[in-house]
């Protein structure tokens, strides 16, 4: 496994590894939204990847976004819409956030970056969580 950020350890819960990324849910109640992290040393840019890679990514995405549904449903609040984001200027380290958004989310209609504080979720909220996107992701 590369060495995780730590910034990731801080504010996200350990969900498992599929093929290509760690997978982690943001730990935000405010919305379901998981965390890939590519286990490819030293990887910045979508662009360090391979095209074996790239292609896998995607597909591990679209497996995440199967998983922020799920928790949107296991947490009684489906997901409507699902934001993708590779952005990385605060944390390098390549990664990409699946986030699940509904319209009465805090931040609806903009971005949740840099929109408020993070909520922690409830001990109880927080196993649902974790248990709805390891089935969902088949960990």
């Amino acid at each position: 496994m590369t060495a995780i950020d730590p910034a990731f350890v801080a504010t996200s819960e350990p969900l498992g590894d599929l093929a290509l990324c760690h997978a982690r849910l943001q730990a935000d109640a405010r919305y379901p939204w998981i965390v890939l992290i590519p286990r490819v040393a030293a990887a910045r840019e979508l662009e360090d990847l391979s095209p074996d890679q790239r292609r896998l990514l995607m597909d591990e995405v679209l497996a995440a976004g199967h998983a922020a549904r799920a928790v949107g449903l296991a947490l009684q609040r489906p997901v409507e819409k699902l934001n993708v984001g590779q952005l990385g200027n605060l944390t390098p380290q390549l990664h990409v956030h699946v986030v699940g958004r509904r319209r009465d989310d805090p931040a609806w209609p903009g971005p949740v970056w840099g929109f408020g504080s993070a909520a922690a979720y409830a001990l109880d909220e927080l196993a649902t969580a974790i248990a709805a996107a390891k089935l969902s992701l088949g960990l």
